[in-house]
């Protein structure tokens, strides 16, 4: 049984012949290769494209490694695609796997990188290119610099709950349960048995993800950067910052004199774990005042699986654990995510009126549309409802507002005009926002 990624085919499908390079990015194991190779691939077939005219480089595997020259590349596509009047395909699969190589032509100058040999096949007229990266080192950063506003980046995350859900089938809530505990990345579900996953999910942080991050950035302090990880896991959901985290560190691990780690040296690992796309940063935004708060802010894993592995499935907050997914959803989803802040009135001890910042979980914004969203685990009592539905009453305007929960089934409307929907409705709901 295929599983199904039409959001991404959709999105490809709406990039093809557009004059630019399409970069499929993402993090390790999340399905990109599939996408492309496969049910991409399967789209074109479908539409009539024959085998010959889709041009496949694998570059991890030892038959293609002679294009992991980016100048055997482009003369090998040339010869296959020049001064035909046919139209051709070109993938490029694990393209950070490509070398970079003296220019012949003047070997002390800038070597010759994959994105030279990419933007020159990309002046063919006949040729529709798309490539794949599945480490640290493609980057969406690089690729926007690099090929200098001629590409298209397609971001690929694990499987959202929908997609999840449409493979497994079976009962919801022991669907939800399972990909809350072993999140999305696809081969899980080929995993055998529990123990399987749970193997799988450690290996991948330390085999591949953090071993990314060491090689290319040469990171120092490898210690720092586990510890830094380990915390944003620990924190998920929770408003944090590099000074707090490296004040936690040090007086954690007694670090002292030349050993201390600095608030710096924290905020440029967070960058590269949030490079590799292993988290996400939402930053607070001032709903009223519009503008952005330096500090704290929150973290987000791509794939709560991992997070879960890396702590040891310890620390099953479903509170935060159900906001993670959230988010994720909003993400997977084609939206910019924010966590908002309004400011209430309140009497404080001397009986003084006070402004008293109040947050909402989630500002989900596409385009000029934007919708409200608070997660709640459970509302048990009229105090905890109108704690959550506060904030939303503070926005001043008539945007969509939307708590999800995770203790009711059924959706319904308050007298607030605020929307209540459980958590298995909001993920499968296509149309929901």
């Amino acid at each position: 049984m295929e599983i199904k990624r039409d959001l991404y085919l959709k999105k490809i499908i709406s990039f093809m012949w557009d004059g630019q390079v399409k970069v499929i990015t993402g993090i390790r194991r999340c399905g990109k290769s599939y996408l492309l190779r496969t049910i991409f691939k399967n789209y074109l077939r479908e539409q009539g494209v024959a085998e010959d005219h889709i041009l496949t480089y694998e570059l991890d595997l030892a038959k293609d490694i002679r294009y992991r020259n980016p100048l055997e590349l482009a003369r090998d596509v040339r010869e296959h695609t020049e001064g035909l009047s046919d139209r051709f395909y070109l993938f490029v699969d694990e393209i950070q796997m490509s070398d970079e190589v003296p220019n012949p032509y003047n070997p002390d100058g800038k070597a010759i990188t994959f994105y030279d040999a990419l933007n020159d096949l990309n002046s063919l007229s006949n040729l529709d290119i798309y490539v794949t990266g599945s480490n640290s080192r493609m980057l969406s950063s690089d690729i926007l610099t690099e090929f200098r506003g001629r590409s298209d980046e397609i971001r690929v995350h694990p499987l959202s709950f929908a997609e999840y859900y449409a493979y497994t089938g079976g009962d919801k809530a022991e669907a939800f349960d399972n990909y809350a505990f072993y999140g999305g990345l696809p081969l899980i579900l080929s995993r055998p048995d529990d123990t399987a996953k749970v193997n799988y999910l450690k290996a991948l942080f330390s085999e591949v993800y953090l071993k990314d991050i060491v090689e290319r950035k040469r990171i120092k302090r490898e210690d720092v950067l586990s510890a830094t990880l380990d915390l944003l896991c620990s924190s998920v959901g929770s408003l944090t910052n590099p000074n707090n985290i490296a004040n936690a560190l040090n007086s954690r691990q007694k670090r002292n004199g030349e050993n201390t780690v600095s608030a710096n040296t924290v905020k440029s690992y967070i960058g590269h774990l949030a490079d590799a796309y292993l988290f996400e940063e939402c930053r607070r935004y001032d709903v009223k005042g519009k503008d952005y708060f330096d500090y704290p802010n929150k973290y987000y894993c791509d794939d709560l699986g991992l997070r879960n592995a890396r702590i040891g499935f310890r620390q099953q907050e479903m509170t935060h654990i159900m906001e993670n997914i959230i988010y994720n959803d909003l993400r997977i989803r084609g939206c910019e995510v924010d966590i908002g802040i309004v400011y209430g009135t309140e009497r404080n001890k001397s009986g003084q009126t006070v402004q008293v910042p109040k947050e909402i979980d989630f500002i989900a914004a596409r385009g000029e549309k934007k919708t409200y969203i608070q997660s709640a685990y459970a509302m048990e009592n009229e105090e905890k409802a109108f704690a959550e539905s506060k904030p939303l009453a503070l926005t001043g305007d008539s945007f969509p507002k939307i708590i999800v929960r995770h203790d009711i089934r059924k959706r319904w409307y308050d007298d607030h005009g605020i929307l209540h929907i459980g958590v298995l409705d909001f993920l499968l709901d296509e149309a929901i926002l």
